[in-house]
């Protein structure tokens, strides 16, 4: 029998305002990855580190599908994973791996969002890695760094080895596993992952028709196209451009993550 899921009551007295904004920027993502279908049931995590010298950050709880969290139902816990919010949902123990280990490793990395497509997962087995052959796998690609498999990421020792192959990168490819981007802030992360999913389902369909008829871009074309896709500008495309157009829609086809 379908068990309802019991409204979360508001936490928006409880904390900050920064707190607040980060938390329904959070709840959006989450939203935003489940209406493209990037989710994995309740699997994958995207988190974000609220501000202060506690290094607390926010994460899902490990009961609810994508498309149903709320600002209020994130779960705060410490570097250590202990939960600093009273909630009785647990937390996935692989998201706590590997998101307190980028957070710790990287002041910039204030958001950290992760997945298990199945584009994403297939250029993940690919030995090749990410394909310089659109625009989208050459605005996405200057910009990954690649980790091996080591099993579903429980152990704590795995998080040097990741913090060490993301270095000062902003996407990874998890071999044999997923995709990961970090960000300045929530719309940052998500843009690049949009970019890089984007890229894998581009590359798992040219190749479904053969490598051998695939058009090389000329030489020196990536290069061209990384410095048109670098810098600062990434903050406005984002953050000024993208997210207020996405949270519109978002508000339009599955309201309620402000709440």
């Amino acid at each position: 029998m379908a068990t309802a899921l019991k409204p979360t009551p508001t936490v928006r007295d409880q904390v900050s305002p920064e707190e607040w904004a980060l938390r329904v920027d959070l709840a959006a993502a989450y939203r935003l990855v489940a209406m493209y279908g990037w989710d994995d049931l309740i699997f994958t995590h995207i988190s974000a580190r609220v501000a202060g010298p506690e290094h607390h950050f926010l994460i899902n709880p490990y009961t609810h599908m994508f498309e149903e969290i709320t600002a209020s139902s994130l779960i705060k816990i410490d570097i250590d994973g202990n939960k600093v919010t009273d909630t009785p949902a647990p937390v996935n123990r692989a998201g706590f791996v590997i998101h307190s280990a980028i957070h710790a490793g990287r002041d910039d990395a204030v958001a950290v969002l992760h997945l298990h497509t199945p584009h994403g997962q297939a250029v993940s087995a690919m030995a090749e890695g990410l394909l310089p052959h659109t625009q989208t796998a050459m605005i996405a690609g200057h910009d990954v760094a690649y980790h091996d498999f080591e099993g579903i990421a429980t152990e704590l020792d795995e998080r040097e080895r990741l913090v060490a192959d993301l270095g000062t990168r902003n996407s990874m490819i998890l071999r044999n596993h997923g995709t990961l981007t970090v960000g300045e802030s929530v719309p940052q992360a998500f843009l690049r992952m949009y970019f890089l999913e984007r890229a894998c389902e581009a590359q798992v369909l040219m190749l479904s028709a053969g490598r051998a008829g695939l058009n090389n871009p000329n030489q020196g074309v990536a290069e061209k196209v990384e410095g048109q896709s670098s810098g600062p500008g990434i903050r406005m495309l984002a953050e000024g451009l993208a997210w207020p157009a996405l949270l519109r829609k978002l508000d339009r086809v599955n309201p309620g993550y402000r709440d």
